[in-house]
C-alpha cells in the first residue's frame, strides 16, 4: 500500500509542480481548447492543490501503516479524476494527447488502492497481519 500511495503522491505532486510552472504546456496535452489567462490561474492554483495533496498523502516513513485518512483522499481523488476525465472525452469531446492516458492511470490507482486496502482489511480480520 505504501508504494502505491507513495507513487500516486509523486506523481500529483510532480503534476502540481508542472502546473505551476507552466499551465499552458499542460493544460493543452489534458483538453484541447487554447489555455486563457484564466485558465493558467486556475491551472496554477489546481497545481497548488494537487501538490498539497501529494504531501499531504506521502505515507510516513517511520509509521506502521498508511494514515486512513491518505487512503480516502487518494482514492477519492483518483475516482473522481478519473470519471471527470472520462466525461471530458466522451461527452465533451475536447480531449487533448494525453487525457485518456490520465483517465486509464487513474482509474488503475484507484483500484490497486481500493483492492490494497481490501486485501489488508481482511489480513487484518484475520489475524495475519
Amino acid at each position: 500500500m505504501r508504494q502505491i500511495l507513495a507513487f500516486s503522491a509523486a506523481a500529483e505532486a510532480g503534476t502540481g509542480i508542472a502546473l505551476m510552472i507552466a499551465p499552458s504546456v499542460v493544460i493543452p496535452l489534458l483538453i484541447r481548447e487554447n489555455t486563457t489567462d484564466l485558465a493558467a490561474w486556475l491551472g496554477r492554483f489546481v497545481g497548488v492543490a494537487l501538490l498539497s495533496l501529494g504531501m499531504a498523502c506521502w505515507p510516513e516513513q517511520h509509521g506502521p501503516d498508511v494514515s486512513p485518512a491518505a487512503f480516502r483522499a487518494m482514492l477519492t481523488y483518483n475516482t473522481m479524476v478519473a470519471l471527470l476525465f472520462g466525461y471530458v472525452g466522451a461527452a465533451v469531446h475536447i480531449a487533448g494527447p494525453l487525457l485518456w492516458l490520465a483517465a486509464l492511470l487513474h482509474v488503475v490507482i484507484a483500484l490497486l488502492i481500493w483492492m490494497r486496502r481490501r486485501d489488508t482489511r481482511h489480513a487484518n480480520r484475520a489475524g495475519i497481519i
